[in-house]
């Protein structure tokens, strides 16, 4: 959710539970402000909250230039001081899906570990133990990180990519219409495509290039992972990720309005498949 507009953003969203206090909503306002300029961001979003054991993470995301590329994280447990989040590699991701398996705690020097036993080939097998460990500010950053590869949401035409590939705000923008806003088809993920490649010459040429370089929503394996409804006296469009439980997306039709924010313990619903 855009800092700008964050007092107006977290009203949409209430009906799912994702709302702050007055503090917290006054030490964002002035905070996120105080952030933009420190770190020269060209914007800055409450991306949300992770929920933990002993204390709670807030969430805050500044973009450069480019919208997609150009990201940094930042968490916060006051909504006043903040701390970058390093990059989430690949390395990373691996140690994070085999050694943190429960719930946040909260503290981010906690370490987790895992042990792993492993045998070395041979006539004669011999027994390796293999630990892996890793913190949880690392865990946070991959956690960030998966939410936003797997289901950050735009309208259609909300961005724009030039012929160099940036991507970028599209400044004319004005919204959906209420029929348009009715389709999962006119959501697409804000993340790099992955089912785009796979489309034939023909459905290709269907595409406009400067508008459709993502992912649509209605794609998305399983189907019914996404739930789409009317709010606000049917004045706004609101989408809840099922795979991510606390991810919510607004977006008021036939306005520029939309932003996303999670709050959740910071897990995947692996159940997924088999509550549909």
């Amino acid at each position: 959710m855009d800092s700008n507009s964050l007092y107006y953003s977290l009203d949409l969203v209430a009906g799912s539970g994702c709302t702050l206090n007055v503090e917290q909503r006054t030490a964002l306002q002035t905070s996120l402000v105080i952030l933009k300029k420190n770190y020269k961001f060209h914007r800055v979003l409450f991306w949300g909250k992770i929920l933990g054991l002993k204390d709670h993470y807030f969430i805050a995301q500044g973009r450069g230039e480019d919208e997609m590329k150009d990201k940094k994280n930042l968490y916060s447990f006051n909504c006043i001081d903040w701390f970058l989040l390093p990059p989430a590699t690949e390395s990373m991701i691996d140690e994070v899906s085999r050694a943190a398996k429960t719930r946040f705690i909260g503290d981010p020097s906690y370490v987790y570990e895992h042990l792993e036993i492993r045998r070395r080939g041979g006539d004669e097998a011999e027994e390796e133990e293999v630990w892996t460990k890793v913190s949880e500010e690392s865990r946070l950053a991959v956690t960030v990180h998966q939410i936003d590869e797997e289901v950050s949401v735009v309208p259609r035409g909300a961005f724009v990519k030039s012929p160099h590939g940036l991507v970028q705000i599209n400044r004319s923008f004005g919204g959906l219409s209420h029929s348009e806003a009715g389709k999962l088809d006119n959501f697409l993920h804000f993340s790099e495509p992955k089912n785009l490649r796979k489309k034939s010459i023909l459905e290709m040429g269907k595409l406009n290039p400067a508008i459709d370089f993502l992912d649509v929503l209605s794609d998305d394996i399983p189907k019914g992972s996404w739930s789409l409804q009317f709010e606000c006296a049917s004045k706004v469009r609101v989408l809840r990720s099922v795979l991510w439980l606390g991810l919510t997306f607004y977006h008021v039709p036939m306005t520029p309005q939309h932003g996303y924010i999670y709050i959740g313990d910071g897990t995947k619903n692996l159940d997924l498949p088999f509550m549909l």
